[in-house]
């Protein structure tokens, strides 16, 4: 079956590079390829106060974030493993997760609706990341907390790892989770992301 797809997706792009109007062309190539369900996993880019996020979906939801400092050759590699390889640009099938994403980082919104694909999320992760995932706005958790919740409160280090690989930031809130005595801690998108997104919920201090 992916290799038929893989082989519609070649014909339809070869019509599309053929064609004079390229944009409308594009257009056109990415509304047939929806329509005859040969996109398994759409993408799109999110310009931040941090620089420019991918985001990625699924049928079933966004099931990828990649921060400012992931490169998109690279995040588009891993889902092409992981989930399919029947990926495309579509921007369209993003629209809300990209508004509300917007929203958030203006301030404007303090709960994210959109759906979410955890396949990429296993075992204890889930746990962790069910628990993080439920931390209000404007509130932390030490990460010994969230081991807890996660049902294994002397296993914060793994809570750490499982919050390091946390495929669904921001909107899964791992920059939520700060060490014990205080300090931030680490994040995929580096202490200074970490401490702004805390500044912009009203949970740390501005400097």
């Amino acid at each position: 079956m992916t290799s038929r797809k893989n082989g519609a997706l070649v014909r339809m792009l070869k019509e599309a590079a053929e064609a004079a109007d390229l944009d409308a062309a594009r257009e056109r190539f990415v509304t047939r390829a929806q329509s005859e369900g040969l996109i398994e996993v759409a993408y799109a880019t999110v310009d931040s106060p941090f620089g420019v996020m991918l985001v990625a979906a699924t049928d079933a939801g966004l099931v990828r974030t990649g921060l400012p400092n992931t490169r998109e050759e690279d995040l588009l590699a891993e889902l092409s493993v992981t989930v399919s390889p029947n990926i495309l640009e579509a921007p369209g099938r993003l629209d809300d997760v990209r508004r509300e994403l917007e929203a958030y980082f203006e301030g404007g919104l303090d709960r994210f609706s959109v759906a979410l694909d955890w396949r990429l999320i296993h075992g204890f992760q889930t746990r962790v990341l069910r628990a993080t995932a439920a931390i209000p706005y404007g509130e932390t958790r030490s990460y010994g907390e969230v081991a807890e919740e996660a049902g294994n409160p002397r296993a914060y280090r793994a809570a750490g790892s499982a919050l390091g690989r946390n495929p669904l930031a921001p909107i899964v809130p791992c920059h939520r989770v700060v060490q014990s005595g205080g300090r931030v801690g680490n994040y995929g998108g580096g202490p200074e992301m970490k401490r702004a997104l805390l500044r912009l919920e009203g949970a740390l201090e501005a400097d």
